[in-house]
């Protein structure tokens, strides 16, 4: 492996069996059930005895995250992991940070890795925050001088002094993610590998984490980000991978990959990962048939609380398929308040006629409470509004902005 290379991936494939329970048969007898249990327990035994993953279930499913994924990454880059949810990103990562082993294929890194995965990866939860830094230096391979080197740096960066004696169980979800960034990032490693987790933290916080990372990657080492934020993955990768249903779909430029995944992100099907024991966005919807300029626009957006969450907010976004911010608007923008009782709520929001241009457009939906992301959808689909006929007497605009508006011409005649 070239010095110059910081990751090689070669055929990479993971699979994993997934175990189903078979419905019970309610004519079953004291015999078939045990007979039952009797096949289940040799299956379990075999693959146990083969080295297999147990799984539990009457049938056993092949499901595999990744196929076949090749590329290099060179020292010092900066690069973004895109692709839908479930398309192989987190899997990735977990394979590059050796947190599992692969089904087949071959790693190759050069350098130490810090990894920020998932909220709470690599803490131990009944370790103060204090022993927590320590512990994840020497996992790195850092001395303790080093470690002490650092430690003020890291304090002050995750804004955490306050409760840095204080078992990080007790920490909320933002205070995990603030600290277990500021280990990541500050710890020296060659390889720094960032998972979605930033989208925990408050806006403040993610623009201090991008400053962090931006810095890390001009030092040298080496960047991976996965972000469903594109102006973040623009602003600081220089190169993107995308995934697509666990195989590589595109590795080239941030702004060729960005705008392949957004194009095809309009398919995208919530219903059926629905998870009923957490505040989420069940679904997000165009209710308009054939969106036009010179028409309304109308999106409907649904969403599930398990519990009363007072407070929440419902918001919808349109974004160019670069990522940037068109407008978004919220419920109480307008003094309506977001539902927040137990269930299942729908809300609706009207673009008025002439304000987008003919051109794609990329819908988001969020919910959140204070400064908490509860649930976000950065791609729910693609929206392209087409231009109106050309009607007697008006001009057809040609539409290079990005949006459509009846301006207010007053044309006066020639001043001698």
């Amino acid at each position: 492996m070239a010095n110059d290379i910081a990751i090689s991936v070669e055929g990479l494939s993971k699979r994993y069996l997934v175990g189903h329970n078979n419905q019970a048969d309610p004519n079953a007898t004291l015999r078939d059930q045990i007979a039952r249990n009797l096949r289940g327990l040799a299956r379990k035994t075999r693959d146990m005895a083969r080295g297999r993953q147990i799984v539990q279930g009457d049938t056993v499913e092949e499901f595999w995250a990744l196929r076949d994924v090749s590329f290099e990454i060179p020292q010092g880059a900066r690069v973004g992991i895109l692709g839908r949810n479930g398309a192989g990103k987190s899997t990735l990562l977990k394979l590059l940070s050796r947190i599992t082993e692969p089904t087949s294929g071959r790693i190759k890194i050069n350098g130490r890795v810090a990894s920020l995965l998932e909220v709470g990866t690599g803490f131990h939860p009944e370790l103060t925050g204090r022993e927590n830094i320590f512990l994840n230096g020497a996992i790195l391979g850092m001395s303790r001088r080093e470690i002490q080197s650092k430690f003020d740096e890291i304090v002050d960066f995750a804004e955490v002094e306050r409760f840095l004696d204080t078992p990080v169980k007790r920490y909320s979800s933002g205070m995990y993610v603030r600290l277990a960034f500021a280990v990541a990032a500050h710890l020296e490693p060659e390889i720094l590998i960032v998972d979605e987790v930033l989208a925990v933290g408050d806006s403040e916080f993610q623009k201090k984490c991008l400053g962090k990372m931006d810095a890390v990657s001009q030092s040298g080492r080496t960047v991976l980000f996965v972000s469903h934020n594109m102006l973040a993955v623009q602003k600081l990768c220089q190169s993107a991978l995308l995934l697509d249903t666990g195989r590589l779909d595109l590795a080239g430029t941030v702004d060729e990959c960005i705008r392949r995944y957004l194009v095809s992100a309009g398919s995208a099907d919530y219903s059926s990962n629905i998870d009923t024991s957490r505040p989420m966005i069940t679904d997000i919807r165009l209710v308009t048939l054939e969106p036009r300029v010179d028409r309304e626009i109308e999106i409907a957006v649904r969403w599930h609380l398990p519990e009363p969450v007072p407070g929440i907010k419902i918001g919808i976004g349109i974004n160019t398929l670069e990522g940037q911010r068109i407008f978004d608007t919220a419920p109480e923008d307008y003094d309506l308040q977001t539902p927040w009782s137990t269930g299942l709520h729908e809300a609706t929001m009207r673009i008025p006629a002439q304000a987008l241009a003919a051109r794609t457009y990329c819908v988001s939906a969020g919910i959140w409470r204070e400064h908490d992301s509860l649930d976000h959808i950065a791609t729910a689909f693609s929206l392209t509004m087409v231009a109106a006929p050309v009607r007697r007497y008006t001009h057809q605009p040609t539409y290079d902005g990005l949006v459509s508006i009846e301006a207010k011409w007053q044309i006066r005649p020639t001043l001698l």
